[in-house]
């Protein structure tokens, strides 16, 4: 299906390195960004073999698979995430590969809701739940009215229960603690393997090594 550009630029990619070791999980976006600085390629699986894709190569083939469903009627219920570029719509990898490095290059971790739940791990920072991304909300650790504000340093992840608890005072005032002090990433946000909410069944053949 054609999901939204939030949606699909948030989908979960297996990142291995250039040795095809699987490291981390990353989102579709963090994805596009190592594709188009050309510093990682696409492997794509068919029938038990997987071939490499640049990302251009990538793009051309996610053309042809596009007008092909639009032709035939065709769909592959493994491959349910698109884009919309400028011109075309992209096909979401599951996997992609570093071609350069055996580590994410360093870059600026953009300030947003699905890097804030990477880096505190899918939890409430208070009370420690796993709570899916469509059910989290923000918290403010300082609250807006005693001049806390809108940043990596005040900004944790937490359930809608805890949230609404807390209200506008600080943990100290809530008597509530807190599980981490939060922080501002020096790298790529990216998830444990293990704790991937939706694995694909392309990555398989990567995490059994």
């Amino acid at each position: 299906m054609i999901a939204s550009d939030r949606q699909g630029l948030n989908a979960q990619v297996l990142l291995l390195n250039r040795f095809y070791m699987a490291m981390q999980v990353i989102t579709a976006r963090q994805s596009f960004i190592l594709l188009y600085r050309d510093v990682a390629e696409v492997i794509d699986t068919e029938d038990g073999s997987f071939y490499n894709y640049s990302f251009s190569n990538w793009q051309e083939l996610s053309l042809l698979r596009h007008e092909d469903e639009q032709e035939h009627g065709l769909a592959d219920a493994s491959r349910t995430d698109w884009i919309r570029a400028p011109r075309q719509l992209i096909e979401v990898p599951h996997i992609v590969r570093l071609t350069e490095f055996n580590q994410v290059p360093k870059s600026t971790i953009r300030f947003n809701r699905s890097n804030l739940y990477a880096r505190d791990n899918q939890q409430c920072q208070y009370c420690g739940k796993h709570i899916p991304l469509s059910k989290m909300s923000l918290d403010h650790v300082i609250p807006r009215s005693q001049g806390g504000g809108t940043s990596w340093e005040n900004i944790v992840c937490s359930c809608v229960r805890c949230n609404t608890s807390k209200g506008g005072r600080t943990p100290k005032q809530a008597h509530m603690k807190l599980l981490s002090k939060p922080y501002k990433p020096a790298g790529f946000a990216a998830l444990p393997i293990n704790q991937a909410s939706d694995k694909s069944e392309a990555w398989a053949p990567f995490l059994n090594r």
